[in-house]
């Protein structure tokens, strides 16, 4: 399987915003440090990781993202994160020199390096906001797809669209007025390449050498909705392996050192904060402060997963539920630790031992499996993957508790199989970790 970044397109404002910060950054860096010394300075890695955790608080504190507030509120809005991204950064580079009683690389360099910090810091907010004005003045009000199909399957297109990241309309389009109808659109989506004559598909090209994208409904999903829905998909996307990462290639072998190395390192560092869960889950109700329940794992086979109770102990009195919105059955310690996914940290023990990955698609009960596959098509590809603690169905999609929710988390499961990469697994780490600072968690929301 080749490595695949789709879902780089639609976050070129971010990949604008790293690069803005990391030339500003180096450019302040070097001016002052010329002017102090006289010279230009050299490959500093201590340096290097400030910037690094400068980039990292940003994404996680959402510098980086857009807000709709009015421009006033959104550059005060700006200001208030970088003041907490600069706070985060001198606190580190205080314990960097506390620990090692050296500057970076230079002794009299202490003098300047935080000023340089504070302007940054000022230069850095004036400049993402001016990018957010830029951003959102050029966006376009609607992106217009026409659709080479059937109207019934515009109108799923649209439905589909409730979710997508994009202001984007699907217009149905009969193949003789192709041409002119396309002139002003985004792009053409053909339902059916199969079924076109050559007439149509003369049109076609004629549209794409001219620039227009001309997408397959496949091709259309994976650009605009960063999904695969899964009534959309027919057999011959599955028999083509679009969506089967080969047992024992390189990407799963690094993918398993990787949650192996981390989730180690993860488990230590939270000893603390488990045990400090754990007291307050006692404390509220004198229960016990773990439970376990049989999840489906890698190829459908059920595991014992164990999670940090956050619901009363008596909560499944009547049979498995699905957990809904304000759920009463829910303890006051328990949406804290739902809020920031602390309750999961047990799950750590499992990823070490092989029954689940860092990332992946989370796994289900077999209690409502049944029912799922049963009304979901293609509901048991998420089995070709170990499930994990967290995937792009949880940083794109809110907690769900129906089965429609389980049909358009499977949608973004789906999408991670097809571009399964280490790229995409730390896109999704690093959106987990700006869920978890903003206790954005597993609650269920109404969209």
């Amino acid at each position: 399987m080749f490595l695949r970044f789709p879902w780089l397109i639609s976050r070129r404002r971010l990949l604008i915003a790293v690069l803005i910060d990391s030339a500003l950054f180096s450019l302040l860096y070097s001016l002052a440090f010329h002017g102090r010394f006289d010279s230009w300075p050299g490959f500093s890695l201590p340096l290097t990781w400030l910037l690094e955790v400068w980039l990292l608080a940003s994404y996680v504190l959402g510098r980086y993202h857009s807000h709709r507030e009015s421009s006033w509120a959104r550059a005060v809005d700006q200001l208030s994160r970088s003041l907490a991204a600069l706070l985060l950064c001198i606190g580190l580079y205080l314990a960097y020199y506390w620990l090692t009683a050296t500057a970076f690389g230079a002794e009299d360099s202490r003098g300047f390096l935080l000023p340089v910090l504070l302007g940054f810091a000022a230069l850095s907010s004036l400049s993402q906001a001016v990018l957010a004005a830029i951003v959102q003045g050029g966006q376009k009000a609607t992106h217009q797809w026409l659709l080479l199909g059937s109207p019934d399957l515009a109108s799923e297109l649209q439905r589909q669209l409730a979710w997508s990241r994009l202001r984007v309309d699907v217009g149905h389009c009969d193949s003789p007025s192709l041409v002119n109808s396309a002139s002003s659109a985004s792009g053409v989506v053909v339902a059916n390449f199969q079924a076109l004559d050559s007439h149509q598909l003369q049109q076609l090209l004629l549209l794409q050498n001219g620039g227009l994208p001309v997408l397959s409904l496949l091709g259309w999903s994976e650009r605009v909705l960063q999904r695969f829905p899964p009534e959309l998909l027919n057999p011959a996307d599955l028999l083509r392996g679009d969506f089967t990462i080969p047992q024992g290639s390189i990407q799963l072998r690094l993918k398993r050192l990787g949650d192996v190395l981390l989730s180690a390192v993860l488990l230590v560092l939270a000893l603390p904060l488990l045990g400090l869960a754990c007291l307050l889950i006692w404390l509220e109700d004198r229960g016990p402060v773990l439970y376990s329940q049989l999840r489906s794992g890698l190829g459908g086979n059920p595991y014992r997963v164990w999670k940090l109770r956050s619901m009363r102990v008596d909560a499944e009195r009547h049979g498995a539920q699905w957990v809904g919105q304000r759920d009463s059955r829910i303890t006051r310690i328990g949406r804290v630790l739902r809020l920031t996914r602390i309750d999961e940290l047990p799950q750590l023990l499992a990823v070490l031992t092989g029954e689940m990955s860092l990332i992946g698609p989370r796994p289900e009960r077999p209690e409502f499996e049944a029912e799922l596959e049963r009304q979901i098509p293609h509901y048991r590809l998420r089995h070709w993957m170990r499930p994990g603690l967290s995937g792009w169905a949880q940083v794109n999609y809110p907690y769900g508790a129906s089965v429609e929710d389980a049909a358009n988390k499977l949608s973004y499961d789906l999408y991670y199989l097809r571009n399964f990469s280490f790229w995409l697994d730390l896109l999704i780490l690093f959106k987990t970790m700006r869920l978890v600072f903003n206790a954005q968690g597993a609650i269920p929301q109404t969209l």
